[in-house]
C-alpha cells in the first residue's frame, strides 16, 4: 500500500512541476491571479489532497490491524 501511495505522491508531484514551467497563461489564469482567487483554488486543492492523504492513511492503518487479528486468531 505505501508503494501505491509514493507512486500516487510521485506522479502527483510531476504533473504539479510539469505545468508549473508552461510560459503560456491563460486568459483564466489571469483572472484568477488578478482577483486573488488563486489563493482559494490552491487552499482547497491541498485541503482535497490532504483528506484524501489522510483517508489513506487511515484505512492503512486500519487494515494492518485487521491483518494482525486475522493472523492471531490462525495461530
Amino acid at each position: 500500500m505505501m508503494n501505491k501511495i509514493k507512486f500516487l505522491l510521485a506522479s502527483l508531484l510531476s504533473l504539479v512541476f510539469s505545468t508549473a514551467n508552461a510560459t503560456e497563461i491563460s486568459v483564466l489564469e489571469e483572472t484568477f491571479f488578478q482577483s486573488g482567487k488563486i489563493y482559494v483554488v490552491v487552499a482547497v486543492c491541498l485541503v482535497i489532497l490532504i483528506g484524501i492523504f489522510v483517508y489513506l492513511f487511515r484505512t492503512e492503518r486500519t487494515l494492518k490491524a485487521l491483518e494482525k487479528e486475522v493472523y492471531e486468531k490462525t495461530k
